[in-house]
């Protein structure tokens, strides 16, 4: 994937965390971000904040029916996107598996999961028309590792990881699909693991500047490879 000129990015989760920093650095990179999230307040900060052609809007990702009257609004107005980033995702409260209620279970892997296969169905038939663009699942360290406590994201992340390889099988030539681990960051998510723990790892703003430099660089070359933001890993 070329990385010269304005990109078309679509992005989830993208009202905090690692999202958001990433919209950020690309919006300062010249680049056009077009963002979902389910907070009404923050998508409001960023249509402030960044007018036209930014595109921000509030979508639960876990909702196939609004993914996809989202996404066709998208296509319509931007065409297919060059880099489809799939970053939403939950975190459940640290417990052992057999203490973490059903309906909390269900709701993460619907996001998690489930949302990524939403935004997949929505958006890759036309970057398939366009016979070009990188679609970017959000892995994690705790997707080729596992820890106590955090049973349901390990499963959700694993998940990404098998469900990501068999996508980079199914594209057509010239298309991608990554599974990329951010590594450690501090983010709400990971305060929620490790509480003041986390202040030691390095904030979103920080690796996203590097975080946006390493997806811009991915390709066709980097189909089905599982990676890493470098320097970043636990």
């Amino acid at each position: 994937m070329s990385n010269t000129g304005a990109l078309k990015i679509v992005i989830t989760g993208v009202t905090r965390g690692l999202g958001r920093a990433l919209a950020e650095t690309f919006i300062a990179g010249g680049h056009t971000v077009i963002g979902c999230g389910r907070s009404a307040n923050e998508i409001f900060d960023l249509r402030f904040t960044h007018p036209a052609p930014q595109d921000f809007a509030v979508v639960d990702v876990a909702d196939p029916a609004k993914v996809d009257l989202w996404a066709e609004k998208v296509l319509a107005v931007h065409g297919a996107p060059d880099f489809l980033l799939n970053n939403a995702a939950l975190m459940n409260e640290p417990a052992p598996l057999w203490k973490v209620p059903a309906d909390k279970f269900s709701r993460l892997i619907d996001v998690n999961v489930k949302g990524v296969a939403n935004m997949v169905r929505a958006f890759v038939p036309a970057m398939i028309e366009a016979k070009r663009g990188v679609i970017v699942n959000f892995s994690s360290g705790w997707g080729r590792s596992v820890s106590p406590d955090v049973a349901p994201y390990c499963a959700s992340k694993w998940a990404i990881e098998g469900l990501t390889q068999a996508l980079a099988a199914e594209l057509p030539k010239g298309l991608a699909a990554v599974p990329l681990n951010p590594g450690v960051i501090d983010t709400d998510m990971l305060r929620q693991c490790w509480a003041e723990g986390a202040a030691s790892y390095p904030k979103a703003e920080v690796w996203a500047k590097k975080a946006a430099a390493f997806i811009l660089k991915l390709g066709p070359k980097d189909n089905g490879k599982p990676l890493s933001v470098g320097g970043f890993e636990d």
